[in-house]
């Protein structure tokens, strides 16, 4: 009992005296640290910090007493905090647990949390222990909390946030367009500069080299430059609602949405180029033709595997609009012949164009419910089979040995006639004057031939091919 009591008197007494502790809280490179400890139900011992801290106070059993721990502030007040450590019953089995570890933090603005680590008692049971956490640790985890806030954000449709960005783009006045356009055309200026040097030189210029072909002070040559490139792409920035716009028009047409966008964006970049101010028109007039040039040119050049000509293309939409108005104006399908009298071309053009305008089909196309048979595997070979070789090969030897026959006169006009080599039938005239007689006596020889020909005796062999 008496050594209980001088341990807690031992206590008390280092509690009463917090300016020696806190100046042994000291960083070595002199800054103010706070220091954690992690408290348990069973603190016998503290391990030696730098700095000659001294152990925690026990009881005789091993117990902690009490932990008091000092955080020092900017200001260099020293601010104890005592945390009571509840007590538990030593187990008689067990002399001392194994120490706390002490952890040391930067002395600035501190967060409690808890800890998953705590000291266990005798009988098993644990407490959670509470540590103290930085700034570094505070701010990483506020940056976590944001990036979980915005997730589902930059998780939506590219598109849709595509859309939210350049929505809150404001639109131009037209005072503001008029300034802009005299911008960029003097970067254009500019830029044609840069051309003319590359096309005598053979080579991009220089900075300073563009500076000195536009007889322009290297800085105002760089200010001109940086504004010009601005205007261009704040003109282009504040009219990308309007390439939405137009691209919606021409979906489902072989293009994605996103490749639409892409290619009207295009158009409009050119259009930026290419307006006059001068002229009195609204920018957004201009650029709609040179946006919806690029969009069908676009899908004139790759939204086919096979690519069309442009004017194909554009004859092909042509028909479709040509039908679509005799539809609506017959009230039923048109004909043919009243297509290509609208369209003010011939049948046989407008059925090649139309067979053109089909699209082509994968082989591997899936038939059927069960998706288990190809497209390929319905369509018939291109190349003969066997038994069809085989029946051609007999049939010319047989043909050759009928023929043989014949006088070698006979044989021969039969065989220019009726082109039995290269598969050309010759007239009359050509074999006779081949033969230097008349077109009457290649005919006689004809007919002379093919009574031969006829008489049982020879043409029963082929009569076998004919059945």
């Amino acid at each position: 009992m008496k050594r209980a009591k001088a341990a807690l008197l031992k206590a008390r007494s280092a509690q009463q005296a917090p300016a020696g502790s806190a100046s042994q809280a000291m960083a070595p490179q002199g800054r103010p640290a706070a220091q954690q400890l992690t408290l348990g139900s069973r603190v016998p011992s503290l391990r030696s910090q730098p700095g000659g801290q001294k152990p925690q106070p026990t009881d005789p059993g091993g117990h902690a007493l009490a932990t008091t721990t000092f955080s020092t502030r900017d200001r260099g007040s020293v601010e104890p905090q005592t945390a009571a450590v509840p007590s538990a019953q030593a187990s008689p089995s067990k002399k001392a647990s194994r120490p706390a570890k002490t952890k040391v933090a930067p002395a600035a603005a501190t967060q409690v949390t808890q800890s998953p680590t705590a000291a266990h008692s005798g009988n098993g049971s644990a407490s959670d222990a509470k540590t103290v956490q930085g700034p570094q640790k505070r701010s990483r985890h506020a940056a976590q909390s944001v990036r979980t806030a915005t997730k589902g954000v930059y998780t939506e449709d590219s598109i849709r946030v595509y859309l939210q960005e350049i929505g809150r783009i404001r639109l131009l006045r037209p005072d503001e367009e008029i300034e802009l356009a005299r911008k960029i055309a003097d970067l254009l200026y500019l830029e044609q500069e840069a051309e003319a040097y590359f096309h005598e030189k053979k080579r991009h210029p220089s900075v300073t080299e563009w500076a000195e072909q536009v007889s322009m002070p290297y800085r105002s040559f760089k200010r001109r430059l940086k504004l010009g490139r601005r205007a261009k792409e704040k003109m282009v920035q504040s009219n990308l609602r309007l390439v939405v716009s137009i691209a919606k028009k021409y979906m489902n047409r072989g293009l994605s949405f996103q490749d639409l966008i892409q290619e009207g964006s295009l158009g409009l970049v050119r259009a930026a180029e290419k307006f006059d101010h001068e002229k009195g028109y609204k920018f957004s007039t201009y650029a709609t033709w040179w946006i919806r040039q690029a969009i069908t040119r676009a899908i004139a050049d790759q939204s086919r595997t096979i690519r069309l000509p442009v004017h194909l293309y554009e004859t092909i939409s042509r028909i479709k609009k040509s039908t679509k108005t005799l539809s609506q104006e017959l009230g039923r399908k048109p004909s043919e012949e009243e297509i290509a009298e609208r369209m003010e071309m011939t049948i046989e053009k407008l059925r090649f164009i139309a067979k053109s305008a089909q699209l082509p089909i994968s082989l591997e196309t899936p038939i059927g419910k069960e998706e288990d048979s190809r497209l390929g595997d319905f369509i018939e070979s291109g190349t003969e089979n066997p038994d069809q070789d085989v029946a051609k090969n007999l049939l010319r030897e047989d043909l050759e040995s009928v023929l043989a026959t014949l006088n070698p006169r006979e044989r021969d006009v039969l065989r220019l006639r009726y082109g039995l080599d290269d598969g050309r039938m010759k007239t009359l005239e050509d074999i006779g004057q081949i033969f230097e007689v008349t077109r009457e006596r290649i005919r006689q020889i004809e007919a002379k031939a093919l009574r031969k020909l006829r008489h049982p005796n020879r043409n029963g062999v082929l009569k076998e091919y004919i059945k």
